[in-house]
């Protein structure tokens, strides 16, 4: 049984995720994290279903929980964190994808997400029979409280709060119908923030818009925040450990620019490594170099950013996606945070346009071609041999680099799917890279997949 993609357990509920799957992973769960443990879920249909079905599994164990109820992930890694009780924690979440789906992300007793290798031992041992607790020692089920306040007072205490109230700003929020609904509200309101709100109705049957809060979805957020003279629009994703910004103008940002920014201002502040994946944007590598930091790339994934965080004691790190670690709070992706910061930086160095016209202009291609899994080794050893004596990085796949920009060419590890980018500071020659690489690629395939 394979559970495990890049980021926990995922799948269509009743399907993939059945109530047997949710029970076994629970007894299994339960034996690894041992005594108490905290569970949450974002707001999709089938929540209760796998939080029931998985809750059993834990009891059935001997372990005790603790029911969070809807709650950002971040949140739920806060509390876990924080209180010295609780030995681990489950949040029942399928991120951006679509409502149809769920998921599971496993929490240490430190608040962080499970290793790759711990992922792989809770995996095989859902192959095995787990014997459950005599039933004198069957768990019980308590209800948490307090998260929410817990951790919004933690952001507060992270950023000049004084700074942001005095700048009497305005947002507007996209909550994507999903667990931020109570929590970011909160932390705008303690923050004198003036705040519209949109898709602030945490159910997914009807969602106002897709989870993903990629540019084509958030056509609203846009239009609301330029049409109410906002400061800033905000967007998450169903659990909310990502944000996407939108400028005062209604302009979409793409997430390596908020990284490139938020990274400033972190470095202002305290010198030190920022961690990003090889895909993230070269501005990201010129705004930490001028800011007297040390940037350090490595391969995508959210785990793998925050182990290298942790491994170079990092100041800060993040993803191209809006996925952005603050260390200091927590080591993982934290939107509320990442929000409260870019309010941060608003407040002290002006409106985002602005920021944003002081960086260099990069321009990102990225496309995807079918690729069967037993092709995709040959066709990254194919690009290895003709990348000639280029300079080169193979932390995650290979990207190459050019004067006049890179690309990026690696197998997708949850798709039958090779990923292309492409960036250069010229447009044409970002596509035209990119056209001469999908050429290559699929002559390679239709040559040797025969």
């Amino acid at each position: 049984m394979t559970l495990f993609g890049i980021n926990g357990v995922r799948g269509t509920a009743n399907r993939d995720l059945t109530s047997e799957v949710a029970l076994q992973i629970g007894k299994v769960v339960g034996r690894t994290f041992g005594r108490r443990i905290a569970i949450a879920t974002d707001a999709r249909d089938s929540a209760d279903m796998l939080r029931s079905a998985v809750s059993a599994g834990v009891m059935a164990s001997g372990t005790d929980i603790v029911d969070l109820g809807i709650l950002p992930t971040p949140v739920l890694q806060y509390y876990v964190k924080s209180h010295p009780d609780i030995t681990g924690g489950i949040v029942i979440t399928a991120s951006h994808n679509p409502p149809e789906h769920n998921g599971f992300k496993f929490i240490k007793e430190d608040g962080v997400e499970v290793s790759r290798e711990e992922e792989q031992s809770i995996e095989s041992s859902c192959e095995t029979d787990v014997p459950p607790a005599p039933w004198k020692e069957i768990g019980e089920v308590d209800t948490g409280t307090g998260a929410i306040v817990d951790h919004v007072n933690a952001v507060i205490a992270h950023v000049d709060a004084e700074a942001i109230r005095r700048a009497n700003l305005t947002v507007c929020v996209d909550c994507a119908n999903g667990s931020t609904c109570e929590s970011t509200p909160m932390l705008l309101r303690l923050l004198n923030v003036r705040t519209f709100t949109i898709n602030a109705d945490p159910q997914s049957e009807s969602p106002g818009r897709s989870s993903e809060p990629t540019e084509e979805n958030l056509g609203p957020l846009m239009m609301l925040t330029k049409q109410v003279g906002a400061d800033l629009g905000a967007a998450h994703d169903a659990d909310g450990d990502r944000t996407i910004f939108v400028t005062e103008k209604g302009e979409y940002v793409m997430g390596d620019i908020s990284l490139a920014l938020i990274a400033k201002s972190v470095l202002s502040e305290r010198k030190g490594k920022v961690i990003t994946p090889v895909s993230s944007s070269s501005v990201v590598e010129d705004v930490v170099e001028e800011s007297g930091g040390l940037l350090k790339y490595t391969a995508v994934g959210s785990h793998t950013v925050v182990r290298k965080m942790e491994e170079n004691m990092a100041v800060f790190g993040g993803e191209e996606n809006g996925g952005l670690v603050f260390p200091e709070l927590q080591l993982c992706r934290d939107g509320m945070m990442a929000l409260a910061k870019m309010l941060e930086c608003i407040a002290k160095n002006g409106p985002l346009s602005q920021q944003i016209s002081t960086l260099n202009r990069y321009h990102d291609i990225k496309m995807s071609i079918p690729c069967p899994d037993d092709m995709k080794m040959k066709l990254l050893d194919h690009f290895v041999d003709g990348a000639g004596d280029r300079r080169v990085e193979s932390v995650d796949g290979l990207k190459i680099y050019f004067d006049d920009g890179w690309v990026l060419l690696r197998p997708s590890t949850t798709e039958e799917l090779f990923r292309l980018y492409s960036e250069s500071r010229d447009e044409s020659v970002a596509r035209s890279r990119m056209d001469e690489y999908l050429a290559d690629a699929r002559e390679f395939l239709s040559q040797k997949g025969q």
